[in-house]
């Protein structure tokens, strides 16, 4: 028996779906490393309030990042990133940076272009995101 084939298009569709799936994970391994950088701590009740969600939220979310070797959680404890979580924050806030320094060059205002920068940032490319560094980098690599 022969796998079933991709109609062509869905490729874009797959993509957005993988980083759908990724979303959360950075957006939350960010958030307890912009905590632990501000506060010396990322506890849950400041990440429910950071994120804008409830503490049972965040509790599973973090439960499934703990799961994924991104956090460590012990009871009644603040958040810690991993190794791999440290990295996977790094790289989210670069994306997001550049995502935001691309907006801005382009006439997006800085307002706007956070708003815009936060969604954009997990559904680029890694081409789009070395497209667009080179943008804000011009020739030079400044």
């Amino acid at each position: 028996m022969t796998a079933p084939r991709k109609k062509p298009g869905t490729q874009r569709f797959h993509s957005t779906r993988a980083a759908h799936a990724g979303e959360t994970a950075e957006d939350y391994v960010e958030a307890v490393s912009d905590l632990i950088a501000t506060k010396g701590a990322a506890r849950v009740t400041d990440l429910a309030r950071m994120m804008g969600v409830s503490h049972v939220t965040v509790t599973r979310i973090v439960s499934r990042l703990a799961r994924d070797g991104l956090v460590v959680s012990p009871p009644r404890r603040p958040v810690t990133l991993t190794p791999a979580g440290t990295r996977l924050a790094q790289r989210a806030r670069e994306r997001h940076e550049i995502v935001l320094r691309f907006l801005v060059a382009i006439g997006v205002p800085p307002a706007q272009a956070a708003i815009d920068a936060e969604g954009i940032e997990h559904h680029a490319s890694q081409a789009t995101i070395r497209a667009m560094r080179r943008v804000v980098q011009g020739p030079e690599g400044s």
